[in-house]
């Protein structure tokens, strides 16, 4: 009990990214200018959805609460980080620095099951068109998404759970700008295999599940886009999902780089610039993807802008 206490602290120093204030400066401004075009895009691509009766379809409905995500996930990291790049204090409580976690875990867990329903949508519309509205009601598409939040509540809680039986005894310097599981492991001065063990079991279980549900997917659809004669509905075809496989590629991409791996080949720049690309910069490219490469999302802005100004000139 008094080793528990001795080793048990009250917060920890995030160290950022540079120790520069000329490029802490720099960075500040960068960051801020992509929350606010994070925020601002999915907050306006929901609002899009939303107004717009012809988006009313699964696949937006799907794509609006990726918007809601990526809002989430931004804000959970991102004003932190702001935060402390303009003053010298660093600090941030022990129970601060979980709570992040376990919203980071929480919502990154969500969002790889959310891509995966995203995929198996596309499925269902190009390989099953005329079962679709059928397959994907609105009570299943609401099952998919419960299910998606659920797995990452329950996936993050255990995370979080193992990680706060650990001890820290030597130091409280995260080397990191945010509260991440590799960083707090470093810290801990008690064996962490075990902890390892278990989050690299979720953490690949979790990104294998939803990987496996994408690839099935899309060989289904490449098989059967491939059996279509004309050039023009290949094209068609391969449009409605070339949005979503380019988010799910950067997403993947970065995630398995930086967590499907060893601890010890944990390397500080690379991970940390990896860990800016996608808890920062993402959550900002993903209404920019879904919106400049949609025709669909397109002509609903016109026309709720065309409405806007009717309802102008009727005043």
């Amino acid at each position: 009990m008094d080793r528990r206490n001795n080793t048990h602290v009250s917060d920890f120093i995030l160290m950022g990214l540079t120790e520069s204030e000329e490029i802490q400066l720099v960075l500040f401004i960068i960051f801020l200018i992509i929350y606010l075009i994070s925020v601002l895009g999915n907050t306006g691509m929901i609002l899009i959805i939303h107004l717009d009766l012809q988006l009313h379809s699964p696949m937006y409905f799907f794509l609006s609460h990726l918007s809601f995500l990526d809002i989430s996930y931004s804000t959970v990291i991102t004003p932190k980080t702001l935060q402390n790049l303009l003053t010298s204090m660093k600090h941030i409580s022990y129970i601060s620095c979980f709570t992040q976690m376990y919203f980071f875990a929480f919502l990154g867990v969500a969002e790889c099951f959310l891509l995966s329903s995203m995929a198996y949508d596309r499925y269902v519309a190009i390989c099953n068109p005329l079962h679709y509205p059928v397959v994907m009601s609105k009570r299943f598409c609401c099952s998919l998404i419960f299910g998606s939040y659920s797995i990452g509540f329950t996936n993050s809680m255990i995370n979080v759970l193992f990680m706060s039986r650990l001890d820290f005894c030597d130091s409280n310097v995260i080397h990191h700008f945010f509260c991440d599981t590799s960083p707090i492991l470093d810290l801990s001065c008690t064996d962490t295999r075990g902890v390892e063990i278990m989050i690299f079991i979720f953490a690949g279980s979790t990104l294998m599940v939803s990987l496996i549900t994408i690839s099935v997917s899309y060989l289904s659809i490449l098989t059967t886009v491939l059996k279509i004669t004309s050039t023009s509905g290949k094209r068609k075809a391969f449009s409605t999902c070339a949005s979503h496989l380019l988010g799910v590629t950067i997403f993947y991409g970065t995630m398995i780089f930086t967590y499907l791996k060893p601890r010890r080949s944990y390397t500080l720049g690379k991970d940390q610039v990896a860990s800016v690309f996608y808890t920062i910069v993402i959550p900002m490219l993903n209404p920019l993807i879904y919106s400049l490469r949609n025709k669909e999302v397109k002509s609903a802005l016109k026309r709720l802008m065309r409405k806007r100004q009717d309802f102008r000139q009727l005043k």
